[in-house]
């Protein structure tokens, strides 16, 4: 197995606040896991695991442990926490399709994150007669979900909050209804590979002799270098040598129990990414990867495990594929902006203007220009849906892209 030491500048962390030590002590628990993790499988694990571990081991793990991940005091801000323009527009987006089934229809939600999203979703569903039987947050954090249910139950009137749920897997039975995620396949433990001499290896992580975390490589798996052959074939040429990148090839097992026994109805996506030719440009030789802290962007994904996300760019083709393969129709593909716009943003903002004050009015527009605009989320957030049986095109009528795919 080749290693490679992963040098890190010093100066890379120079505007990083430092981590009290109460989060550094709770930090060195999980590098303590890790480092025996990596001992007992030989002296290296796969990037992939090094990411599961870094963000779902239970008490450690960045989304596991109970320190703030959302907002302005946490690492970074998800479009629910804005306020509640974007989830008003997505239920708006959604009651056609929940109309369409009848009121056996279920909704699931895959990370709930601090409960701002199914909260706006739930009040504005009962606004549109659009009220699931079920609603249920697949989240395996157990500290998230008991926010969730702290914050649904105080904000939600007893009929609604009645019908939520908190799942630890997808519905097992057959059912009708719709998949929501948002920002949730970026933080899917990605393998991480390199091409060399024509030959496919996958990024692992190792022990330097002081304990330190270093890369390292070994050759891929079947599934993995046959992934990275697909879309070498999709680019028409093969990666050069020492590319480097990130790649799903278990996406489509994920689509698939996800939706589970989802028979008629929706999944919608919401995420950063690119479409395939995008994402794997020659200059993007060093991939997407990236860490979040304190709502800082960095590359050293190794630093403070536990204390900071880890997340990857989605490859939206490669998503298509996923969601297709499933044997659900592609119902579109368009920027976070077009989809907001597109179902009823402008009218949603309409009329919370006229039900405050301008401070609130000054709130709720720069809340849009931070959902919408280019430099913000707006272009950088892609949504992508898929339908079964029900027509959801109507959503995706404004700035389609699935030419880009």
């Amino acid at each position: 197995m080749l290693c490679i030491v992963y040098a890190i500048d010093p100066a890379m962390h120079a505007d990083l606040p430092a981590p009290d030590p109460d989060a550094l002590a709770h930090s060195e628990q999980l590098v303590s896991h890790l480092r025996g993790e990596i001992a007992a499988s030989g002296g290296a694990i796969a990037f992939s695991r090094f990411m599961e571990l870094s963000l779902y081991t239970p008490g450690w793990g960045y989304y596991s442990a109970g320190a703030s991940k959302f907002g302005e005091a946490g690492d970074f801000v998800t479009a629910p926490e804005l306020g509640p323009l974007f989830a008003a527009t997505v239920a708006g987006a959604l009651a056609p399709v929940m109309q369409q089934l009848g009121p056996q229809a279920r909704v699931l939600e895959l990370g709930g994150g601090s409960g701002a999203f199914a909260e706006v979703m739930l009040k504005r569903l009962l606004e549109l007669d659009a009220l699931p039987e079920r609603y249920a947050i697949l989240e395996p954090s157990a500290d998230l979900r008991e926010r969730q249910r702290e914050r649904l139950g105080k904000s939600l009137i007893p009929p609604v909050f009645d019908l939520v749920e908190w799942l630890d897997g997808p519905f097992a039975d057959d059912w009708d209804g719709v998949v929501f995620a948002n920002e949730v396949i970026d933080a899917l433990p990605t393998p991480r590979f390199s091409v060399r001499a024509g030959e496919v290896y996958e990024e692992t992580v190792g022990l330097d002799a002081h304990g330190g975390f270093v890369r390292g490589e070994q050759p891929a798996d079947a599934l993995l270098a046959a992934a990275v052959r697909h879309v070498e074939q999709y680019r028409g040429q093969p990666f050069a040598d020492d590319y480097r990148s990130e790649l799903l090839p278990q996406l489509p097992y994920w689509i698939q129990a996800v939706a589970g026994g989802l028979k008629r109805g929706a999944m919608l996506f919401v995420d950063y990414g690119y479409p395939r030719g995008e994402y794997y440009q020659p200059q993007r030789d060093q991939g997407t990867l990236r860490a979040f802290y304190r709502h800082r962007v960095h590359n050293d994904v190794y630093r403070w495990p536990g204390l900071q996300d880890i997340t990857a760019s989605v490859d939206f083709t490669a998503l298509a594929e996923a969601g297709t393969g499933a044997g659900f129709d592609l119902a579109g593909y368009c920027t976070q902006a077009s989809f907001l716009l597109g179902n009823g943003l402008d009218q949603l903002l309409a009329v919370a203007e006229e039900r405050t004050d301008e401070v609130g009015r000054v709130r709720l527009r720069d809340q849009v220009k931070r959902l919408t605009l280019p430099s913000e989320m707006g272009e950088r957030f892609q949504v992508m849906g898929f339908s079964r049986d029900v027509d959801f095109a109507p959503a995706f009528l404004l700035g389609d892209l699935t030419w880009r795919l």
